[in-house]
């Protein structure tokens, strides 16, 4: 016998999923801010603080698209 959750269920997983996303790309925003308020901001640093919250946002693009296909 198989256990399946519901859609309901689903859809609590995939928002704590994104609410996750959603904190994690604010404190690397907060790390940019951090980075560029130093005298000599490390560009290496930035580029990669910003390759993250890009994923971040593509990361959170799917789960949206997943949301939609629970609640279709």
């Amino acid at each position: 016998m198989a256990i399946e959750l519901t859609n309901e269920e689903k859809t609590s997983i995939v928002n704590s999923h994104l609410k996750n996303l959603v904190y994690n790309k604010y404190n690397l925003t907060i790390s940019v801010i951090e980075e560029n308020a130093k005298t000599s901001p490390n560009a290496d640093t930035l580029s990669s603080l910003n390759s993250q919250i890009s994923e971040i946002d593509d990361q959170m693009a799917a789960l949206q698209a997943e949301l939609a296909s629970l609640t279709a």
